[in-house]
């Protein structure tokens, strides 16, 4: 008998909030195109959108961008925790400690005002453990800024480029939701045992850790910095081939065509590419890779994917190595949220079977 593995294929849940087809290149959040979201929306309304099922209106943002800023300030028992926690501690563990660590403050079922206080707290905690490791003073939260803006400033206590808030904040939607990958199901899974939000969504960080899944895009910045410049692209490029080396950003196991996150973040990094020579840069060396990889690999379908652009992104705003999967963290948590709300809505525990294949007593 073939060994089963991976749950490849296998459907656990019925969702309404996104939906991921690799063939065709689609992502979707509840019925919306999620890279047309990206580009002309702010992350408070499709946070908005992904846990209430709609756009907010004018009135609506104010109001719910109000109440997620009002929820920024960590409790005195995480800051206690950061401020004795061990320095060398991978901020990733730091984060999933924290959030445990709030899980006495929740109960089922899991609620709205749950998943916003979550959403809104994890930037803090991660701006203050990455200070604190550094020897630096944490910067309180400044409420008069977005959601993006304010992570960028609770990081370096400056005011952020706008064309840096903008490029974040196109990231950070298009890492909300991404169907039931594994922190997703993860998170719903222990939810189901109707344990609290807060334990679910530490055990989906737990589960972001891993580099098979929230992996970070070191190795295209590491490409970009050794490209350099725009003239010595298509040199460093067909070397790298000609060496059978693989293009890091390139190709995706889901999707068979345009990854659509790297279409939106493309977009984004055109229009700025202006204002920053990494955005410059990194259009330019995309061009010349794709038509190299057709004229090496002709037919394989090797396209650009998020992490491209995203390396582009977190190199243009001086985001540290450290900070990656962290800050898709902070993005993806209102998709964990989302779906932990519509679990308990229909609520099953999961339950699935294995198949034994040790000995059988004589």
């Amino acid at each position: 008998m073939a060994k089963v593995t991976g749950l490849d294929g296998i459907v656990a849940a019925e969702t309404d909030i996104g939906h991921v087809d690799g063939e065709n290149g689609y992502l979707i959040y509840r019925g919306y195109w999620a890279k047309e979201l990206a580009v002309h929306y702010e992350y408070e309304e499709i946070a908005h959108l992904l846990w209430m099922g709609k756009l907010p209106d004018a009135s609506e943002k104010q109001q719910f961008t109000a109440r997620l800023a009002s929820s920024r300030e960590l409790p005195l028992t995480v800051r206690r925790l950061l401020d004795n926690i061990p320095r060398e501690m991978p901020i990733m563990s730091v984060l999933q400690t924290a959030i445990a660590m709030l899980s006495g403050e929740f109960s089922w079922p899991p609620t709205l005002e749950q998943a916003i206080s979550l959403t809104a707290v994890i930037p803090t905690i991660i701006a203050y453990s990455y200070r604190t490791q550094l020897g630096l003073a944490p910067i309180e939260p400044d409420n008069q800024l977005s959601h993006t803006a304010n992570y960028l400033y609770m990081l370096t206590g400056k005011q952020p480029e706008p064309a840096h808030v903008k490029a974040l904040n196109a990231y950070l939607i298009l890492g909300m939701e991404h169907g039931m990958n594994a922190s997703t199901f993860a998170a719903r899974v222990v939810l189901s045992t109707q344990s609290d939000m807060a334990s679910a969504v530490s055990a989906a960080v737990g589960a972001m850790k891993g580099p098979l899944h929230g992996g970070a895009p070191t190795e295209v910045i590491a490409m970009l910095d050794a490209i350099g410049s725009k003239e010595h692209a298509e040199a460093w490029i067909r070397q790298a081939l000609e060496r059978g080396d693989r293009l890091m950003g390139f190709g995706h196991r889901i999707y068979k065509t345009s990854d659509p996150r790297a279409e939106a973040l493309r977009h984004v990094t055109e229009a700025l590419s202006s204002n920053d020579p990494w955005f410059d840069l990194a259009i330019h060396v995309e061009k010349t890779a794709i038509a190299l990889l057709e004229e090496y690999k002709p037919g394989r379908r090797l396209y650009t994917n998020v992490e491209f652009f995203a390396a582009s992104i977190m190199r243009a705003i001086a985001l540290p190595s450290e900070l990656f999967t962290p800050t898709f963290t902070a993005a993806r948590v209102v998709g964990w949220s989302a779906h932990l709300l519509e679990q308990a809505q229909v609520n099953r525990i999961f339950r699935p079977q294995s198949v034994y294949t040790g000995p059988m007593p004589e």
